[in-house]
Order: structure tokens, then sequence, then C-alpha cells
């Protein structure tokens, strides 16, 4: 499978909103002193230095050596190992899993899943936050109208983006005896930074895997995305995507 080669540094200059958003997750999982903890998806690694700074006992994981390699640099008393969430190799050993904006990356949830199940002590807990059905929906539809204009086909504007319901989501977890006890399905439309240029910065970072097919006409593309999705995208000088999150915890039976 075609893989994401991230930009870390990208990452952490210019979208700074995926963690600094997301730290009401944080407070749901109740990081606890003594507990252990494994950060999903932990990206470069603030979010794990915030539960770390609960007094928990940390591990963070990222299929991306690029990001861990940031997080090792800015977090250099933290653990970070470079691991493919779809193959968790822990058994029963943490006290929560928990996993900010990247389960939506992985569309095998399944196997995501069952090894959160695994990684889990009888009782313990799974908190995440990720993106939910109808994400950036109005955004997805000027990608694929680009895709399909420059001969990608319009599946190829979610390839790789796994945006569930809470039932479907709910049901896997269930499935694998993970009793969900909270879960919502909410809006929340976020303002990129750098004014008209947010949106061409977005999508350098999230839909890389797009432009690397598209050699010399990644600037065409981009402007096509631009123009279908201003009407609804762009205001007040800045682009403001329509985000839509889930958030889920749920206890290891």
């Amino acid at each position: 499978m075609t893989t994401n080669t991230w930009d870390a540094k990208l990452y952490d200059h210019k979208h700074s909103f995926v963690w600094e958003r997301a730290k009401g997750v944080v407070e749901m999982l109740a990081p606890k002193p003594g507990e252990r903890i494994l950060d999903l998806g932990c990206g470069t690694g603030h979010l794990t230095a915030e539960i770390a700074a609960r007094g928990a006992e940390v591990t963070g994981i990222d299929r991306s050596p690029e990001m861990i390699a940031q997080a090792r640099e800015g977090y250099p008393n933290l653990k970070f190992e470079v691991c493919d969430a779809r193959e968790i190799p822990f058994k029963s050993e943490f006290d929560a899993v928990f996993s900010n904006a990247a389960l939506h990356w992985i569309p095998e949830p399944e196997n995501v899943i069952r090894g959160v199940a695994q990684a889990l002590k009888a009782n313990g807990r799974f908190v995440a936050e990720l993106g939910g059905k109808g994400n950036i929906r109005r955004l997805v539809e000027a990608i694929a109208h680009a895709c399909e204009v420059f001969g990608l086909g319009r599946t190829a504007a979610t390839e790789q983006w796994y945006y569930p319901s809470i039932a479907e989501y709910a049901a896997l977890l269930e499935k694998h005896g993970l009793e969900v006890r909270e879960a919502a399905l909410f809006d929340r439309p976020t303002r990129l930074d750098d004014g008209e240029k947010g949106l061409e910065s977005w999508l350098r970072m999230f839909r890389r895997l797009v432009l690397d097919r598209l050699s010399d006409k990644q600037d065409a593309f981009l402007r096509d995305v631009e123009r279908q999705a201003r009407p609804q995208l762009f205001k007040d000088g800045s682009w403001e995507l329509d985000y839509r999150r889930l958030r889920i915890a749920a206890w290891k039976l």
C-alpha cells in the first residue's frame, strides 16, 4: 500500500491546530499519576507531553519515522517508537490507549482496534478523537473534482481516509470487547493559518499522496481545488474547513 511521507516540521509550524484544538480529549482521558498510557499515532509528541505532565508514564508510537524523529528532538525525556498502528505488539501492558487525529488515516480500523484491545489491561480504557462521518465534506468534493479533471479518478480524493459514524465505530469496538460509554460526533469548523495560502499548505501536508502523482501539474491541481472550494470555504480572508470529529471512550471488559 502506498504510504505518506510526512513533513514533520511543516506539520509543527503550520498545523498546530491538530493538537491545540484537541486538548479536551486529554481531559476526557483524565490521565493519573503512575498510569501507563500508549499514545497511538502520536505525531510530533505534543499531546504525549501533555499526558506525561499529568504524571503518567507514556509511550508514543507513530508509523512515520519523520514524526518520531521530531518528537524525540522536542521531548528527549519521553519514550517514542516507530510502530504501525495495525500491528501493535503490546500485550495487556497499558491502563489506557489514547489517540488524536491519527486513526482516520488508517482504512483498516479493525486491525487497529484488535491491537488496542490486546494492549490494554483488564478495565483499561481507550479514548480517541478522529475525523468522523461527513468530515471536510465540501473540501472532499472540491478535491474529487480536481482528481477527475487531472485523470486520477474521484476516489483518489479520499484514498487512505476513514471517517466512520458513531454506530460503525462503536460496533467494531464492541466486537473486540471494548464497551463504549461515551461517544459524540460534532462539527469543528477550523480556520487555517496563512490567509490565501492556507488551503495550499493544508493540501501539501495532508494530500501529498495525490500531489506526488501529478509531477509538473501540481500547481494547476491546487488552483482547481481552490476555485471549487472558495465559494463555501473562503471567509473573511482565510480558509475555514468543515471539520467533523468523532470522540469516543470505551473500556475493556
